[in-house]
């Protein structure tokens, strides 16, 4: 709880926030229907915030009750790590899952599918043969049935994630590749750059979104809801909610 002195300060603060860098200008959250998706984008006040929100509430941090893990892991299945499966949810025979991950109800990581590092799949989502999934928030009925690659990134409710489409976290302007990475990822907002306080930043995909077969998403793409993607190669920088982006 701030003190009566902070609340000035607090309030100057969230002026300064974009309304476009919020969780709400891309998700809806009263369709968000898991509780600990819910209350992970409610504690953050930009969609930049939530990659560590995941990862201290992973790590026990955050005072949101996670599920009991007593959801289903076929014979077969790899996992290892701290790997939360709740009731209703399936880690399919053949799949790799590396914790510290959360598997919310009703979702099903299929044969040949590798989630890890720091990652909740919502409820309903279906992470298919050969889709890789890494430190990013899947907030629920998310379908990634083919080849594909999503790391360090929030996709909302019901985005389809076409064959091999692929997010990019690090510019390759930033010179060598460290490991860990070192330089800040910006987003870019009507010409201004927008810090992320992250050093890896994929892209933040809203409700309802379908991201076509081929498409490569450049760091730090921020796609409103409902917008439209016309199949291309390149796709980067902000798309207003309900837009087409060609």
């Amino acid at each position: 709880m701030h003190r009566l002195t902070d609340a000035p300060a607090l309030h100057a603060e969230l002026q300064r926030i974009d309304y476009r860098t919020t969780p709400e200008y891309y998700f809806d959250t009263e369709h968000v229907t898991d509780p600990v998706v819910l209350e992970l984008l409610n504690c953050c006040s930009t969609v930049f915030g939530i990659k560590k929100a995941i990862t201290d509430l992973l790590a026990g941090d955050l005072d949101i009750p996670l599920p009991e893990a007593t959801g289903i892991i076929e014979p077969g299945a790899s996992v290892r790590g701290r790997v939360i499966v709740a009731p209703g949810a399936v880690v399919a025979e053949g799949a790799i899952v590396t914790g510290p991950v959360l598997v919310c109800p009703g979702a099903v990581i299929e044969a040949g599918a590798r989630v890890r590092d720091n990652t909740v799949v919502g409820p309903g989502c279906r992470i298919g043969f050969g889709a890789e999934v890494t430190r990013s928030l899947l907030t629920g009925g998310v379908f990634m049935k083919h080849t594909s690659f999503v790391g360090d990134s929030v996709l909302g409710l019901g985005v389809n994630i076409g064959a091999f489409v692929s997010t990019t976290g690090l510019r390759v302007t930033s010179g060598p590749v460290t490991e860990p990475a070192t330089e800040e990822v910006c987003a870019h907002l009507d010409g201004r750059r927008i810090p992320t306080g992250q050093t890896k930043f994929g892209a933040v995909v809203g409700d309802g979104v379908i991201v076509p077969a081929g498409t490569v998403l450049q760091p730090a793409t921020l796609i409103g809801a409902h917008t439209l993607l016309y199949p291309k190669t390149q796709v980067g920088g902000f798309f207003p909610a309900g837009s087409q982006g060609r």
